[in-house]
């Protein structure tokens, strides 16, 4: 197990146990200097991931559950999934340029998950097989995505993952995907709202198996 520094209040927001790093903390900042820029929005966490979170205290997942969280950016729902859960948890991005910052929250929060850079497509139907819940917030924010994600969700689909879930603030090329995969794959489209750190409604594509 990671130890865990101590960290200012004021350098992360608190959601559900589990600390979501600022842009202002001072190893984020320093990583920043180091490192390259992330080029896929993966610069910060996410508001769709408190949603996600929030969704899934209210639905736990078995301990020690199998967990992909695709297009992961700094990671926050794996971690927290591998805290709250004593989840296995494989963190993939498109974006290598995020790992730092993944492995530093993941640090913060005294978790190690692993990370993979892949894309959506390179994901094959055997890279599913044993999973029981496959995650990703914010991460259909493109037209180009909207295909290669239904696909993605479909080979999961087919691999035998128990639950899928997307969130997502209600962008139209979410909508395209979402639309798809409640008709081709009777998926559920639900919205979900949270108070913390700031109130705001998201919404949630869930597929179940």
């Amino acid at each position: 197990m990671a130890s865990t520094p101590k960290i200012r209040p004021e350098h992360y927001h608190l959601v559900r146990g589990v600390k979501a790093l600022k842009s202002n903390h001072p190893d984020v900042r320093k990583i920043k200097r180091q490192s390259d820029d992330p080029s896929i929005h993966g610069n910060k966490v996410w508001r769709s991931s408190f949603a996600l979170i929030d969704y899934l205290h209210h639905n736990p997942i078995p301990k020690r559950s199998r967990v992909i969280d695709v297009g992961c950016g700094w990671g926050l729902t794996g971690i927290w999934l591998a805290k709250q859960f004593d989840a296995d948890v494989l963190a993939i991005d498109a974006d290598p340029a995020v790992e730092p910052y993944l492995r530093l929250q993941a640090q913060s929060n005294g978790v190690e998950i692993r990370f993979q850079a892949a894309r959506f497509e390179n994901l094959k139907k055997k890279d599913f097989e044993g999973v029981e819940l496959l995650v990703g917030a914010d991460i259909c924010f493109w037209d180009e995505m909207t295909k290669p994600l239904y696909k993605m969700l479909k080979r999961a689909h087919d691999a035998g993952v128990v639950r899928s879930i997307v969130a997502d603030p209600g962008r139209q090329p979410f909508w395209d995907m979402a639309e798809k995969a409640q008709q081709k794959l009777d998926a559920d489209l639900i919205s979900h709202t949270v108070k913390r750190p700031r109130k705001s409604e998201k919404h949630l594509l869930i597929l179940a198996n």
